[in-house]
Parts: structure tokens; C-alpha cells; sequence
């Protein structure tokens, strides 16, 4: 898949079986053209030119209180059934590998940086070529949202995106060869 944005965002959406659990999740990317802009630290900076998400049916009880009611409102505005809980695996240009945050506008997504153009424990993520990611979604949700949930709800899509919408910028990138398989 081609991922391009021009001062824009997309994604393409695929939705899973109901009560699909989480298991591995495998892609591979690459990055032609970085967002320089970018910092997911800031909502000016709130851009990726590669994400791999995984969204997560999480019932609203375990949020606090105005996070669920935000999350109520939000869904009856837009008419979706949008998630309480998304993991978004990112190729980012400041934040070092491995780094975790929550999204600058809601903490219902969450951010783990996979590769980097920043990365001080080692080599740069490398530009123009393939790279193969595999990862835990059982173990990351729990790292990431295990303050809100001591069990893993069930998936309900895998999202590829990318966007460029907030820094006024362009990226070129690829995805492809996704999978989820059962944890053994």
C-alpha cells in the first residue's frame, strides 16, 4: 500500500471478526519521504508519515469519568462506533525508538515509536528501505494501557495511516505484507 499525504491525513481501515483477541502483528514498511515537522510530543507536531494501529473494543467503564463521557459524546457526533483504546505503531522523526506517549489529543491513542530518524542507543531507522516489524499486542496493550485495564479487550481493527494535516507538510511511504496471528 502507498501511503502519500500533501498537508493531509489518512487511513484505510480493516475491521475484525468479533472477540478477535489479540496475537502477534507483523508488517513490514518503508519510508521514502519523513515529515520533518513532526513532534507527537505537541498538536502543532501531531504527524506520522507511517502508523500501523491496532483498535481496541475497551468497555467504556474502565475509563474515568469524563473520558467516558467524552468518548459518548465524540461517538454520537460522529456517528461511529470509535474506540476506547488504540495502539498505534509509528516511524517518527524526533522520538527515540521505543518511546511510548499518548496521542497530544486524546489519550485514547497511544503512541510507540518503532523506528526513528532520532535514536540514541543506535543507528538511525534507514530511509528508502524495507523493514520488518513483529510485535506483541497481548504484551503492549498491557504495557501501554495496564493502569486502565488488567485484561486485554478484544481487537476490533488493524488501521494503516499516515498524516501530515497539522504540520503542513508531505510524506511517502509503504506498508505492506500485514498480519495478525493467534498467540500460541
Amino acid at each position: 500500500m502507498r501511503l502519500r499525504t500533501d498537508h493531509s491525513y489518512g487511513t484505510a481501515s480493516h475491521a475484525l471478526p468479533p472477540k478477535t483477541s489479540a496475537g502477534t502483528l507483523t508488517w513490514r514498511w518503508r519510508l521514502d519521504q519523513p515529515i520533518e515537522l513532526a513532534d507527537l510530543r505537541k498538536k502543532v507536531g501531531d504527524d506520522t508519515a507511517l502508523k500501523v494501529c491496532a483498535m481496541f473494543d475497551m468497555p467504556l467503564e474502565r475509563l474515568g469519568f469524563i473520558e467516558r463521557n467524552l468518548l459518548r459524546l465524540a461517538r454520537s457526533a460522529s456517528g461511529e462506533y470509535l474506540p476506547a483504546a488504540t495502539l498505534c505503531y509509528v516511524w517518527d522523526q524526533k522520538l527515540p525508538v521505543g518511546s511510548e506517549l499518548p496521542n497530544a489529543y486524546t489519550s485514547r491513542v497511544r503512541f510507540v515509536v518503532v523506528d526513528s530518524a532520532s535514536n540514541p542507543s543506535g543507528p538511525a531507522s534507514p530511509l528508502q528501505q524495507w523493514v520488518s516489524h513483529t510485535r506483541d499486542l497481548h504484551a503492549d496493550f498491557l504495557k501501554t494501557f495496564g493502569a486502565e485495564s488488567e485484561s486485554v479487550p478484544p481487537l476490533l481493527a488493524i488501521v494503516v495511516g499516515a498524516d501530515s494535516d497539522n504540520t503542513g507538510q508531505s510524506s511517502l511511504g509503504y506498508v505492506g505484507d500485514i498480519s495478525l496471528t493467534p498467540t500460541r
